[in-house]
């Protein structure tokens, strides 16, 4: 797919915007033009005028074109609001947008929630599935299809590349958990809070049911994307090309963490609303202790280069925390403290974190770039000893200027959340550490690439989060009500503009979330399966021949790579929901979120 052609746009977020929070459009004009104006309607009638403000001149994507920013945040006053301006003789107008007391959540909750259950996996045969290189046969029906084209079920995958590792089912069923059970007043109001509920036992009972005798997790339930003659079965692969191996054991960074956090939370929620799922709060709190005492003697086994990293680090943790808090228990506190320690350890002094050690290997991640200081907030709700939480604060405030800072050192009118990364096919050394927009497509899983809606998200999430805690330093929260989401402008017009690029605010103008925006991405039912609505497309990467993952790219093709962007992805609705929640709860006490 081509960038639009026109010779003026305006880039808007083409869903919701918070009437107390940022609210910024981006002009793009081909030729010379450096100023021109503008004017804002709200339900047709204008309240605003003025000059637009250029942009540094910014080549990377669109040579030839001058940007410039439209500001309105200064009007709070709720409606449809539409932009019109004027550069260099032409004229052009935006797509629509609400303004509205949480937007996000309030125009997008109901369609993301129906996402989860159109995406239910239900096919009866998953009862019996046999186990790789074994004649054990296990039920492992239920969960969720993975995404548009593809209905294996994943904790994760690309284990075998040790650094990529994606949480995906394990983090759909926590989201859906943890907002449940803290947001139920919020989905209350919106008539939505037994579906939400039901779809997160949904969830949990998968889990239950992948939860082996020893203890471990089944990794994958894998066909090799429905390839004929390949057999469905409990299993690892490897590559591009879905080699089965035995790696189906699942380590915390293998989605093992994350599952037991939403084991633990499902059991809070259970316990706390009188309902359930097939299973008991009882048997989700079992499950978690279980499979949390087993990987903590097993976890580095299960691990494809015998080595744990931060991926590890942050899911142990929130295992550790969502199971304090459903026991109380002073072993999972320590568990969570030796975790955050960790992972301190891995973050240099200007805040940015590493795989591995300090020197290495950049932390990057196309999916959960935010989850360190998610599980650094949420720690903060367990721990009574100030001088322990005042240590994972300054390692949340140091990541988010880290964040801020290599945003923007280059010219970025999108303000785009940038990485550091290294380029490393497998089996080769590493280059030397950049910096670039998207991940580079030369990396250690060999093939894996695509678009970034999920990490987009995770960061939105962590600045309003990490945000809020560093608030909460002095015990204060923002008011209900409070503007910029409760955190400072900067990071609320940072998480605002992650979200705004997924939903419209980028080059092409489409928004990723199907079914809303003014325009979406095309299907692609060969290579990205089906559409639905409240599903979030991969979205936008750089251009396919780049290494690094320098230019830019959507549905460029050929028909069988269309996946890249186009397809629907489970992690992507998830993330977008947590965002939307988080930006719509109010801040508390505690600092990130309200704790048992």
């Amino acid at each position: 797919m081509s960038l639009p052609s026109a010779a003026l746009q305006v880039h808007i977020n083409q869903v919701a915007l918070e009437r107390l929070g940022p609210k910024v459009a981006v002009v793009s004009a081909k030729g010379p033009a450096v100023s021109g104006r503008y004017r804002v309607l709200r339900d047709g009638q204008v309240q605003l005028e003025g000059e637009l403000t250029a942009l540094p001149a910014f080549e990377a994507w669109t040579p030839g074109r001058q940007h410039f920013e439209l500001d309105f945040s200064q009007l709070t006053q709720p409606g449809r609001y539409q932009l019109e301006v004027w550069v260099g003789g032409r004229h052009a107008r935006s797509a629509p947008v609400q303004v509205e007391d949480q937007a996000l959540f309030k125009r997008t909750a109901a369609g993301l929630l129906d996402y989860f259950k159109q995406s239910r996996h239900t096919d009866a045969g998953d009862h019996r599935r046999r186990v790789f290189e074994t004649d054990r046969y296990v039920d492992v029906w239920g969960g969720w299809n993975d995404a548009g084209g593809d209905t294996g079920k994943y904790l994760s995958h690309l284990g075998y590349a040790n650094y990529f590792n994606p949480q995906q089912a394990p983090m759909a069923a926590w989201v859906l958990a943890h907002s449940a059970h803290e947001s139920a007043a919020l989905y209350a109001r919106a008539g939505l809070l037994r579906q939400a509920q039901d779809e997160a036992f949904w969830g949990a009972d998968y889990l239950h049911r992948v939860l082996d005798p020893a203890g471990y997790f089944y990794t994958t339930v894998f066909d090799k994307w429905g390839a004929e003659g390949a057999e469905r079965m409990v299993v690892g692969y490897e590559g591009e090309d879905g080699v089965y191996t035995s790696g189906y054991r699942s380590a915390y960074r293998a989605g093992g963490g994350m599952a037991i956090a939403a084991l633990a939370r499902a059991a809070i929620l259970a316990k706390s609303s009188g309902r359930q799922g097939e299973f008991s709060a009882q048997t989700y709190l079992d499950d978690a202790r279980r499979a949390f005492a087993h990987l903590q003697t097993h976890n580095i086994g299960y691990t494809a280069n015998g080595q744990e990293n931060l991926i590890d680090d942050y899911t142990a943790l929130l295992a550790a925390v969502e199971l304090q808090r459903a026991t109380g228990e002073e072993e999972y506190l320590q568990a969570a403290r030796e975790r955050v320690a960790q992972m301190l350890k891995r973050q240099d002094a200007d805040g940015h974190f590493y795989s591995d050690a300090i020197g290495q290997r950049p932390y990057y991640h196309a999916v959960e770039a935010g989850l360190p200081v998610i599980g650094l907030s949420h720690y903060l709700s367990i721990e009574p000893d100030a001088a322990r939480q005042a240590i994972a604060r300054q390692g949340i405030g140091k990541a988010l200027e880290a964040q801020q800072r290599l945003d923007q050192a280059v010219a970025n009118p999108y303000a785009y959340a940038r990485q550091r990364f290294r380029q490393a096919a497998p089996g080769t050394e590493p280059g030397p550490v950049q910096s670039g927009f998207f991940i580079p497509h030369r990396n250690e899983t060999g093939y894996w690439w695509q678009g970034e809606s999920a990490r987009l998200a995770s960061l939105s999430t962590a600045a309003v989060l990490g945000g809020r805690a560093l608030d909460a330093v002095n015990g204060q929260a923002a008011p209900s009500g409070a503007a910029n989401f409760g955190v400072t402008a900067a990071q609320a017009r940072s998480a605002q503009a992650q979200l705004d690029w997924t939903l419209g605010r980028n080059p092409y103008g489409i928004s990723m979330l199907y079914g809303f925006g003014a325009l979406n991405p095309p299907a692609a039912p060969s290579a990205a399966g089906v559409m639905l609505r409240g599903g979030v497309s991969n979205g936008i990467t750089g251009a396919p021949d780049s290494d690094g993952g320098t230019g830019i790219a959507f549905a460029n093709g050929p028909t069988d790579d269309q996946w890249r962007w186009n397809e629907q992805w489970l992690p992507h609705t998830a993330w977008l929901l947590m965002a939307a929640v988080t930006m719509a709860q109010p801040p508390t006490k505690a600092g990130a979120h309200p704790s048992n």
